[in-house]
This record gives C-alpha cells, sequence and structure tokens, in this order.
C-alpha cells in the first residue's frame, strides 16, 4: 500500500478539491475566498453521517449565525451529490456554517459541489476540520481510526494524506484506548490531549485524570504521577497552584461568559497574566473581530 505513488500525492490533490478552505485563516484572509458553483435550498442539504465531527459549540453557534444574518455565508460549504437521494446534496466540509445558516433562517446556501467517493469524502472532511483546529482529540482520533478501518491507511499513509507526522497521528490513535469518562473529559476541554496521553499507560487513569483536574496539575506533573504506582500516585505530594480568591474567579466566568471562551487569570507580582483558550481559528477571528470593533 505504501508503494502507490497516487497516495503520496493525495496531500496536495485533496487540497486542490476542497480549494482554499483549508488554509489557515492568517493565509487565507490574504487570498480571495473560492467562489461558489451556485446556491441550492438549505433542506436540500444533509450532513455527512461520516463526518469526524460531531460536537458544535453553542455559542459558536450563536455567533455565526448572527453574522450570517447580517453578512451572510462568506465562505460556500463543500458538497457532494448525495449517494442515496436524487438530487439532494451531502456536506463534505462546513456543517457548522450550514447549520448556523439554518438559524439565521437561510431559504439558500452557496455550495461548491466535488462529485467524489466515500474515501475521499471522509479525508477532505478530516484534513479541513483538523487543519481548522476544529476537532477535538477524540473526533480526531476517531477520524483517523475510520480511514483505518474503512479504507486500509496506514499511520504513514494518514500522516502524509493530513499532512502531519506519523507520531502525531500514532499518539491521537492512543487515546481511543483510554475510557470513556476520559474521553468525556476531553471532549468538553477539562482535560488538555497532551495530559490525556500521559494517562494511556498508567494504572489508574480515571483517578489520575480527576486529580489532574482538581489540583491543576501540568503535563509534567501528570506524567512523573504516571509512572508511579497507584500507591505511590496517591502520597505524592505536588505543588499546586494558589487557590485563587473569589474576586478572581467570578471576573473569569464574567470574561468567559463575555468571549464564549475559557478564560484563566494569574496574578503575579507587580502585574499577571491573562489567558483565553480558543477552540477553533474561526472563534479566534471572532475574538480579534470585537475587539477591532471596541
Amino acid at each position: 500500500m505504501n508503494d502507490d505513488p497516487s497516495r503520496k500525492r493525495l496531500g496536495r490533490g485533496l487540497a486542490a478539491l476542497i480549494g482554499e478552505i483549508d488554509r489557515p485563516a492568517a493565509a487565507a484572509a490574504e487570498q480571495p475566498r473560492p467562489a461558489a458553483d451556485g446556491k441550492v435550498p438549505i433542506e436540500f442539504v444533509s450532513p455527512n453521517p461520516r463526518n469526524p465531527r460531531r460536537h458544535f459549540g453553542e455559542a459558536e453557534l450563536t455567533d455565526l449565525s448572527q453574522s450570517i444574518r447580517e453578512h451572510g455565508v462568506v465562505q460556500p460549504v463543500v458538497v457532494r451529490s448525495s449517494p442515496t437521494q436524487q438530487g439532494r446534496y451531502e456536506i463534505i466540509a462546513g456543517e457548522r456554517r450550514w447549520r448556523a445558516a439554518q438559524r439565521a433562517g437561510l431559504i439558500e446556501i452557496p455550495v461548491i459541489v466535488r462529485e467524489v467517493n466515500d474515501r475521499t469524502a471522509l479525508e477532505l472532511a478530516i484534513i479541513e476540520n483538523v487543519q481548522r483546529a476544529d476537532l477535538n482529540a477524540v473526533e480526531e482520533a476517531q477520524g483517523y481510526q475510520q480511514l483505518i478501518d474503512d479504507h486500509g491507511y496506514s499511520q504513514a499513509d494518514l500522516g502524509q494524506v493530513i499532512g502531519k507526522s506519523r507520531s502525531h497521528v500514532a499518539n491521537t490513535l492512543r487515546l481511543l484506548k483510554l475510557p470513556d469518562v476520559i474521553r468525556d473529559m476531553l471532549v468538553d476541554g477539562s482535560l488538555s490531549a497532551g495530559h490525556a496521553r500521559t494517562l494511556v499507560t498508567a494504572q489508574d487513569p480515571a483517578g489520575l485524570a480527576k486529580r489532574i483536574v482538581e489540583e491543576g496539575l501540568s503535563v509534567r506533573q501528570a506524567e512523573a504521577l504516571a509512572q508511579m504506582p497507584v500507591q505511590a500516585q496517591r502520597e505524592a505530594k505536588l505543588s499546586t497552584p494558589t487557590e485563587k480568591d473569589p474576586d478572581t474567579l467570578a471576573l473569569e466566568k464574567l470574561l468567559s461568559d463575555v468571549t464564549g471562551m475559557k478564560v484563566a487569570i494569574a496574578h503575579k507580582s507587580g502585574g499577571g497574566e491573562l489567558r483565553v483558550s480558543y477552540r477553533s481559528l474561526d472563534q479566534l477571528d471572532d475574538l480579534c473581530r470585537r475587539l477591532k470593533q471596541a
């Protein structure tokens, strides 16, 4: 399989098929957006059941739907003809835009039509979501595993197609070995992918995950604990961040509610640090737009 020359060219070939929508936001801003092939009734478009992205943030959808009401759908949705229903289309990339457009009350939506098979449609969906940082780590791992199971990819093939290293693919796939309770923590953002990777070989991954969240442990601290027997983990005392005062916690919540992002404040001597965590480049673009308007 690795000797197939066509597979080695898939990365650039798929990017050409999908147009410029998988460019990082900064690069895309410098290039003209791809023109739509036309508009179709929004009810004729259906989501892809194999889309690796399963979770769509409520705040993101609300913000995007408001933007669409004011400016329309700036970036067309990439679709293919439905393989099961004549005259209908299946989304390859852009389900979040389609969902937001429905909320905004649009009757039609601009589309780019690409006639591709199931395998290429899945590849395009994964590439677009990974490069836009729209997938959480579990969704990314499940998308990789789906390509392996359904289409016989090796980890090296996946690395070439999606533009990631083989080690990144392997480490991401390891997350699927974790218990469901830890996967849920990854999905809701309470646990990072870096922390989760340290738990794969831990004797009590769920217990250690709970401690990481409760004590705010760093990845390095989590790695050190994961290498210890369970009893030694319980007895180990690690330095943890100073407990935050109620005013700081209230300010963090206020900023999080306003931005729709996780905000952390750390006071230091003579100053401090404000950290804003975004889930996607679209969310970062939205924050930058708000700051400019302010």
